[in-house]
């Protein structure tokens, strides 16, 4: 079943956001594991990356309103695509976050976040490679949401043992609202993988 053709300008354009998300999770998650010193350099690079993501979206959008026959049905390109731009939001927020909060050091349990959210965009760039060549797309989209799982018990494990180990109010309350954008960003790549799932079934 081929959903969209290899020389489709959609496909082409889509494979360009995801490859965007993906260095955008990579520059995050090796910032996270060398720490403060190294955050807000990766912050103002994941800024560029998402100022180019912004211009794919853009070009999908456009490209959208010109088409008269899409290789998907174009209510799912436009979904995909806001989907796609909620993902790279995503990791912006949270890169800026650790560094206005100046989270130093970095926890454990957010380097573990960190190395989730880089396995689904890993996840989600495989899923869109194999929408061109006519692969398998369910069980990418099934490990994301094994990892958005995963993520879900770490998080409530590290705000579990805020509440029980914090003295500090506001500490608290910083660290509590970053393992919230971690959480936000991981979910919104179960959101791409909800759509595929969707666009297979429809598909098939």
């Amino acid at each position: 079943m081929r959903l969209l053709p290899r020389d489709e300008k959609f496909y082409a354009l889509f494979l360009k956001q995801v490859e965007l998300i993906s260095q955008a999770a990579r520059v995050f998650l090796e910032a996270v594991r060398i720490g403060n010193s190294r955050l807000a350099e990766a912050a103002t690079e994941i800024s560029i990356l998402e100022n180019r993501g912004d211009e794919v979206i853009h070009g999908i959008f456009k490209r959208l309103n010109q088409t008269f026959i899409t290789p998907l049905d174009p209510e799912d390109i436009h979904n995909l695509s806001s989907a796609l731009d909620d993902v790279l939001d995503g990791i912006e927020d949270t890169a800026h976050c650790v560094v206005s909060y100046e989270i130093d050091p970095i926890p454990r349990d957010m380097q573990e976040l960190a190395e989730l959210v880089n396995g689904c965009a890993m996840a989600a760039k495989k899923a869109f490679e194999a929408l061109a060549a006519d692969g398998e797309i369910m069980a990418h989209c099934i490990e994301i949401n094994r990892l958005e799982n995963e993520g879900d018990l770490i998080t409530r494990s590290a705000v579990a043992d805020l509440f029980r180990k914090e003295k500090d109010p506001i500490t608290l309350i910083k660290l509590k609202e970053v393992y919230e954008f971690f959480e936000d960003t991981i979910d919104r790549f179960e959101d791409v993988a909800d759509m595929l799932q969707n666009v297979v079934v429809k598909n098939s």
